[in-house]
């Protein structure tokens, strides 16, 4: 099940045309490993991340399809952390921001961490 091959955990999904340019997130060079790792060390980030790796058929998501029971205060917080880790991509669209993993971006700086994240199992 390995991210950076491309298989069933996270097909490489092209970019759509005409898409919105993403909201301010660090540059692939700029990305660092204690920050991104800190942004994953929350298990509600985790389980965010995991689920856009493992479950995600369009090319980005909105708050909504996390299925996530907590206030939208909480989870915007989230959003944003993981965004300015460089960990997710967001885009706006109108009022609701999408959100999706930056597989190639991590691939190439962090062989190896997107397979953790997919194997990681969550506590029942």
């Amino acid at each position: 099940m390995s991210v950076a091959a491309g298989t069933a955990a996270t097909p490489p999904l092209p970019e759509p045309p005409g898409l919105p340019e993403p909201l301010p997130e660090p540059a692939v060079e700029d990305l660092r490993l204690e920050t991104v790792l800190a942004a994953l060390s929350d298990p509600l980030r985790l389980t965010i991340v995991r689920k856009l790796l493992l479950e995600s058929e369009r090319f980005d998501h909105p708050c909504g399809w996390f299925g996530l029971d907590r206030p939208k205060s909480s989870l915007t917080h989230h959003f944003k952390a993981l965004r300015e880790a460089g960990v997710t991509r967001q885009r706006q669209y109108g009022l609701e921001r999408r959100s999706h993993v930056r597989v190639e971006d991590l691939n190439s700086r962090f062989p190896g961490l997107l397979d953790l994240v997919t194997a990681w199992q969550p506590h029942a």
